[in-house]
């Protein structure tokens, strides 16, 4: 009888969390795809790397309901890398991405990426959007993006001249655009509908009036799953040795952890399940970047889309994750010819949704409102994103970030009080710091010359170059004023 609970709970929870991976399998398959496309690679190395983070990264511990694949926030960052270094040269910076993780893993670093701030990396996520929609209104109108985020935005008005008189041009966009409203109109659907993913159905009805029709647009290229597979070699490993190279390695693991970690810090928060192990799941991410560097395929993070909707689909355990890894090698293995009637403008819909969904619109108002120095940063490090390079916008980002807490926890208060005759009182209090000395010292200097009493009793922090300088500051009033008990800073 104490059996019988048990039992049926784990069969229920098998039910769910199959069917759960059914539904983040539908919702996977055309990100999947999208995100390779417009990386500039094969369509199944996308596929490749879902499938390593459903099996692989799905089968480890850290987040049990948080699932793993190729993200929308990467593709610039493949992009350029792929531009810059070719294809042949993606296994080596995922591979070596995914050794850096387990590393940091390994040394218990995990926990420490949610000590980067949040507006940082909403600031990234932001970039990664504006710069993502930019290169796929290109793809939408079945044009060539010039690459880079500004060489996006200014070709656009050339973009728009090109596109309304060329026919072929306006039939793709109209299938990109269509694609991207119903995606956006599907959550107001009834219940019963939206069993089905909004992604999968925009792209599903894009593909069936582009084959109905025949429209004459670009399709997705399909090369086979083999094909696709391109290990690392000898030469590609040597460009190590490269600052550039390797800098884009640790650029790819860092944003890579940083968004993965984040996603599930999120996660946590819509279930009641067990937390996330930060440490683990960051070895689990690097294990499954190793194993898509060993392929050659997409690097791979967590992905708040999936793991959201594998929540809400109703899984319990891991194996939603695992068997929607399996969905996607079965299809990849026998159905990779239907990629072939999809069109790339469709896919460029479904990116473009969900670069505008990385850029926090609603948060910015309210946060420039009662957070200001963070909105200051969250959109300086967007536009540096736009403006450089992924990773170049980041450490901008974090280092404006560590400026404003600086500046932010230098905060002092300085209450002179005289009454005209006897002792200037001077009262400080907050964090004396050398980023405040200026405004200290003009203030004691141009106190009257009589005796003061400068009270420190209300300083929580009192750096090294702000002591010297008021004892300094102490030493030459005493030798100016001949009062019989000199200033001195009393504690």
């Amino acid at each position: 009888m104490p059996k019988m609970p048990l039992t049926f709970s784990l069969g229920r929870h098998v039910r769910a969390d199959l069917t759960a991976s059914l539904v983040v399998f539908l919702v996977a398959l055309p990100l999947c795809v999208g995100v390779a496309v417009a990386s500039g690679v094969p369509a199944e190395l996308g596929l490749i790397t879902g499938i390593v983070g459903g099996i692989v990264t799905g089968l480890l511990p850290g987040s049990s309901l948080q699932v793993s694949g190729p993200a929308a926030g990467l593709t610039v960052l493949v992009y350029t890398a792929v531009h810059e270094y070719g294809l042949s040269a993606l296994g080596v910076i995922v591979l070596g991405a995914g050794l850096l993780q387990l590393v940091l893993g390994a040394l218990r670093l995990g926990r420490w990426f949610r000590a980067i701030s949040v507006a940082v990396v909403q600031g990234m996520l932001a970039g990664i959007g504006l710069v993502l929609i930019a290169g796929q209104l290109y793809a939408m109108a079945d044009a060539t993006a010039p690459g880079g985020g500004l060489a996006d935005l200014a070709g656009l008005p050339e973009l728009v001249v090109r596109t309304v008189t060329s026919q072929t041009a306006l039939l793709a966009l109209a299938v990109g655009i269509g694609t991207a409203r119903l995606i956006a109109m599907w959550p107001r659907m009834p219940a019963r509908m939206r069993v089905v993913p909004g992604q999968l159905v925009a792209v599903g009805a894009a593909t069936a009036l582009t084959v109905v029709f025949d429209l004459p647009i670009h399709r997705v290229e399909v090369t086979g799953l083999l094909q696709a597979i391109q290990p690392p070699g000898l030469a590609d490993a040597g460009r190590l040795a490269n600052v550039g190279f390797a800098a884009t390695v640790i650029a790819f693991a860092l944003i890579a952890s940083a968004e993965s970690l984040f996603s599930a810090s999120a996660v946590d928060r819509l279930h009641r399940g067990r937390r996330t192990d930060y440490d683990k799941e960051l070895m689990a991410q690097g294990a499954g970047n190793t194993v898509c560097g060993v392929l050659g395929a997409l690097p791979m993070t967590a992905v708040i889309v999936r793991s959201a909707t594998n929540v809400q689909a109703g899984a319990k355990t891991k194996l939603s994750r695992v068997m929607h890894g399996v969905w996607l090698l079965l299809f990849a293995a026998f159905l990779p010819q239907a990629l072939s009637y999809v069109p790339t403008a469709a896919l460029a819909g479904v990116l473009i949704h969900a670069g505008w969904k990385l850029i926090p619109l609603k948060e910015l108002a309210p946060l420039w409102r009662d957070h200001r120095g963070e909105a200051v940063v969250l959109v300086v490090t967007a536009g540096a994103i736009v403006t450089t390079t992924m990773f170049e916008g980041v450490l901008i980002g974090v280092l404006l970030a560590v400026v404003k807490t600086a500046w932010a926890m230098s905060h002092v208060h300085i209450s002179v009080s005289d009454s005209g005759m006897g002792a200037v009182r001077v009262r400080l209090t907050g964090n004396a710091t050398f980023l405040r000395l200026p405004r200290i010292l003009d203030t004691l200097e141009a106190l009257p010359q009589r005796q003061v009493e400068l009270d420190l009793s209300g300083v929580r922090h009192l750096d090294h170059a702000c002591m010297t300088a008021l004892q300094s500051w102490a030493d030459q009033r005493n030798a100016h004023i001949s009062q019989p008990q000199a200033p001195r800073p009393t504690p």
